[in-house]
């Protein structure tokens, strides 16, 4: 690992955001937050959002931007929870 990846793992989160999953009629998704500065939050949300606006979780690009977006959380040390409406373990054993 980087110095700097060893440091952001020590320092405590600087935010929690949660993304849901509204269902199939838009807008799909609402970015929901418990803690952290409002305008760390707010930039994440709308960054998120514009890779999220048009694609339902069943879209082929969904899971690829999901990653850009766990990955912008990363960098941002927020922490990212996913609410789908399904059980994760499920979703690709069917």
């Amino acid at each position: 690992m980087s110095q700097q990846t060893d440091n952001v793992a020590s320092e405590p989160p600087r935010g929690h955001v949660r993304i849901v999953y509204l269902g199939p009629v838009a807008p799909h998704w609402d970015v929901q937050s418990d803690f952290g500065d409002r305008n760390l939050i707010e930039e994440f949300r709308m960054r998120a959002l514009a890779r999220l606006v048009l694609l339902p979780p069943h879209d082929p690009q969904f899971r690829r931007n999901r990653e850009r977006v766990a990955r912008d959380a990363e960098r941002e040390n927020v922490l990212l929870e996913w609410d789908l409406g399904i059980p994760e373990e499920t979703e690709g054993a069917e």
